[in-house]
């Protein structure tokens, strides 16, 4: 496992499974979220961000962690494996919660210096509750379209997440 993705619903665990992971391999951990956003939320344009990515994607050795479907597909062509986090909802929501209130009003280290405060807002809130029912559906297809030589490991609890890094 060179070049991973670590995928899932907001409040699963990606960027702490990712630094966990970056420290047991020896790999360097890219946050799509600190491309993607810039001071005060604002949205960096798809071509930036798309430029940022491929600066990523071009080096030996990674862990990508988000997201972001509208370049998973390209993603998965430089990955060999995939981390798939599919928690249950309640999970996820309480995740999101405690989140909110460890870093209300900073920013996430996930996030870096980006002067992006954690927020909490209903949209999100629905975001992560409809995730199975709206976005599950699309990430499967995308997965169902990977390269042959991409592995895919599904977890679903954080038991499990835990039980494969002590494998590692």
């Amino acid at each position: 496992m060179k070049r991973i993705l670590v995928i899932g619903c907001c409040g699963a665990g990606k960027s702490i499974l990712s630094q966990k992971l970056g420290e047991r391999l020896g790999l360097p951990v890219v946050h799509l979220d600190r491309l993607f956003w810039l001071p005060a939320w604002r949205e960096r344009p798809p071509e930036e961000f798309d430029a940022l990515l491929e600066t990523e994607l071009a080096r030996d050795r990674w862990i990508i962690d988000g997201n972001y479907g509208r370049t998973l597909s390209r993603r998965l062509v430089f990955a060999d494996t995939v981390i798939f986090l599919q928690y249950p909802r309640l999970c996820c929501l309480s995740s999101v919660l405690l989140r909110w209130l460890r870093y209300c009003g900073k920013s996430r280290p996930d996030l870096g210096e980006t002067g992006c405060p954690e927020k909490l807002d209903l949209p999100f809130l629905r975001y992560v509750w409809n995730y199975e029912r709206d976005t599950l559906p699309k990430m499967e297809k995308y997965l169902a379209e990977r390269p042959e030589s991409c592995s895919l490991i599904r977890l679903h609890t954080r038991q499990e997440a835990n039980a494969f890094l002590k494998t590692l």
